[in-house]
């Protein structure tokens, strides 16, 4: 038996991997081929010798040395098994139509020296050719941006290109493709194009059984079904992944117009499913690459109360007031112009800080249209496309706070939302504190807006500790309230969560999370914490010099015992409650045929 030792060709090539994986197969070396080890009829016999059945032992036993990793062929432990038993049949050309399945996937792979090399095949070269009785090729995972239909054996019926570098079908299309070809996978490339689907037809595959086109950049639903639909033979279609599978029309679309089809995204379709979407391929005014995203936010629980840290002690001025809401960036708020779907989508502002808006213009409670798109939120989807911020309406404590706040987005450009859902939701819990005075009147002689620098310096000092909204009713029946002025809202952020939302893309439909934004902590015990730290700080510093008088030094550790004390007794009161938010992103899709005629209704009047 003789093999190509050195291929002149590049190592990234089919055959040169594949004459590398035969080598290390060691059909000439121990156990295998015929050496002296060999106990054979008519030798005489040696006490090197070994018989033929404990050779074999040594191919298979998992503690032996001679056993090797053959996952890439099913045929490689039979030849092997034949290199022992018959090593006078391995010639070269009974090697390559020994084959009928190879699985070259991109994978440490033993060289002829016994050394280890990661292999990954770039190029699909004439050496194949050799494997005439090739049935099943397997490349996934490798480099490959061409496939030459030239180059591949005609027997094949099954043809595995995912995870490649495949960017066109140009090459694969061109010339005469594998006559018997029954399963093509060409899953997470970079295909989609109206090229692309122009060579999906019954023309270049007439035995088609099965195709694969799971995540892919394929957005024009109609047209790759128009395609598809030429395949007589089809039968198994893989499609999730790619952005027109996000649209309300799919998967209905899709089963209405593949008749043939029995099997969708490993799914069977059932005849009560294609029942109840018959007649949706016949719309022809059908909006069909439209996504429908719904976001749910419901109760939250977990802030801390504001009315634990009220000094009774305090100021009746300012009265401080808090509310809290929930923000997150969507794709922007779409209806094409064929379209008339009725949305309510509502958008906020993005959060400002004190001083940037007037007393009259503070926002209300309800959510509002944003003025401008954030255009700056490029890595949302890779690219730079439209976004908005939306806000929920913005609510006083209690224990439990249901926003109740449910959005509708409407997107057409769906390759822009696929990338926007692979890379998830980010969510905002954020807290809005208001300051109330008193208004400009006789009674009160430091007006608003009128008091000097100096004296509104001075207020703003005495800010902390103040009274909350909360403790104004106690001094109702004392006098009367005056009239408030509100400052600008201060807004902050308490706390953001990720949301992952991949299972959509993958084909899931909703997602359902409590969100868990950790243990918030109020103002007042950040600030107790922050003083409770510097006075150990201080203490340190002081521990450090030599002090003469011990009555002095006995003083500082009381002092400090007792500022440790108040510290510790402030981070008890805080509660180890974490803040929940319940969260639901869902995409909408039509469940009948009638249900998709009456989505669209307004678009055919």
């Amino acid at each position: 038996m003789k093999l190509v030792t050195k291929s002149t060709m590049s190592s990234s090539t089919l055959s040169a991997v594949i004459e590398k994986l035969i080598r290390s197969l060691c059909l000439n070396d121990f156990p295998c081929g015929n050496g002296t080890w060999r106990n054979t009829k008519g030798s005489a016999e040696r006490a090197e010798m070994e018989s033929t059945d404990a050779l074999l032992d040594l191919l298979s036993c998992p503690r032996s040395p001679w056993r090797h990793d053959v996952m890439w062929s099913p045929q490689a432990l039979p030849l092997r098994q034949l290199a022992v038993q018959t090593p006078e049949r391995l010639h070269a050309p009974f090697i390559y139509n020994y084959f009928t399945s190879l699985r070259i996937v991109d994978r440490d792979c033993q060289s002829d020296r016994g050394t280890t090399s990661s292999v990954s095949v770039t190029a699909i070269d004439g050496g194949l050719l050799k494997f005439s009785k090739l049935e099943e090729l397997v490349l996934s995972a490798n480099k490959i941006s061409e496939v030459p239909t030239a180059n591949l054996p005609g027997t094949l019926k099954i043809l595995e290109l995912r995870a490649n570098r495949l960017s066109s079908l140009d090459s694969l299309a061109s010339g005469a493709p594998p006559p018997h070809l029954q399963y093509l996978g060409l899953s997470s490339n970079t295909l989609g194009s109206q090229n692309d689907v122009a060579h999906l037809t019954g023309r270049h595959w007439p035995q088609l059984v099965c195709l694969d086109l799971s995540d892919c950049g394929f957005q024009d639903q109609q047209a790759l079904l128009n395609g598809l639909s030429t395949l007589p033979c089809l039968r198994t279609l893989l499609l999730e992944g790619n952005p027109f599978t996000l649209a309300s029309s799919y998967p209905g679309l899709t089963v209405d117009s593949l008749p043939q089809l029995s099997c969708l995204d490993t799914s069977w379709i059932s005849p009560e499913e294609r029942h109840r979407f018959r007649g949706l391929a016949k719309m022809s005014d059908l909006a069909v690459d439209i996504a429908s995203a719904t976001v749910s936010v419901g109760r939250m629980t977990g802030i801390p109360d504001p009315r634990m840290t009220v000094d009774d002690k305090a100021p009746n001025f300012p009265v401080v007031s808090y509310r809290y809401f929930i923000s997150y960036v969507f794709l922007r708020h779409q209806t094409p112009a064929h379209s008339k779907i009725n949305t309510e989508t509502k958008f906020d502002a993005r959060s400002v800080t004190e001083g940037q808006r007037s007393n009259e213009n503070c926002e209300k409670q309800t959510s509002k249209q944003d003025s401008g798109i954030l255009n700056s939120e490029k890595s949302s989807c890779g690219n730079t496309c439209a976004v908005l911020r939306h806000t929920t309406s913005k609510l006083s404590w209690s224990e439990s706070m249901d926003f109740g706040d449910t959005q509708t987005h409407t997107v057409s450009a769906l390759g822009d939302l696929k990338k926007f859902l692979n890379r998830g939701l980010r969510l905002s819990l954020e807290e809005e504190k208001v300051l109330s005075w008193p208004a400009a009147s006789e009674e009160v002689p430091l007006t608003k807006a009128n008091q000097p620098g100096k004296e509104k310096k001075g207020r703003r000092e005495k800010e902390s500790p103040v009274k909350s909204d909360f403790t104004k009713s106690k001094d109702k029946n004392k006098k009367s309230v005056p009239e408030l002025v509100q400052d600008a809202p201060i807004r902050r952020i308490l706390g953001s969560v990720h949301i992952p939302l991949q299972s959509l893309v993958r084909g899931g439909q909703q997602v359902k999370v409590l969100c868990d934004f950790g243990v918030l902590h109020t103002d007042s015990e950040v600030e107790a914490t922050q003083t409770h730290q510097k006075d150990l700080g201080r203490k340190n510093k002081e521990d450090k010099k030599e002090d003469k008088e011990t009555k002095g030094r006995q003083h500082n550790a009381a002092s400090s015992k007792d500022k440790e004390k108040r510290a510790l007794e402030v981070q008890d009161s805080i509660t180890s409650q974490p803040v929940i938010v319940e969260l639901i992103v869902e995409l909408k899709k039509w469940q009948t045929a009638s249900e998709a005629h009456h989505f669209l209704l307004p678009q055919t009047s």
